[in-house]
């Protein structure tokens, strides 16, 4: 899943609703969310992404962020998340290249 623009109180109701989206279609396994695009993440973006990992936890899965910006990355830092989270420089190639699945 690919992110971008700004995460905040006005845009963070969409991106609930995305992961909301992604688990009633089946998603348990692997989300990776990349945030190359992210400018801004405020504490609203990082509970919705908290909320989601959570679930996907619940059911087995987990959810990585990929590419954040430095604002985000140290927003992560700042926060203690970027030990919640799995945090990748770039997506991972394996991803890029992977089959999507039917």
């Amino acid at each position: 899943m690919a992110i971008v623009g700004e995460i905040d109180l006005y845009t963070a109701p969409r991106l609930q609703a995305e992961f909301t989206r992604l688990l009633q279609e089946g998603a348990t396994t692997l989300v990776v969310i990349d945030m190359s695009g992210v400018e801004f993440c405020d504490s609203t973006g990082m509970n919705v992404l908290l909320s989601a990992l959570k679930r996907l936890r619940e059911r087995g899965g987990a959810l990585e962020v990929a590419g954040p910006r430095p604002a985000v990355r140290k927003i992560l830092q700042v926060t203690g998340l970027d030990s919640v989270f799995t945090v990748h420089e770039t997506v991972p190639e394996e991803l890029l290249t992977a089959e999507p699945k039917a």
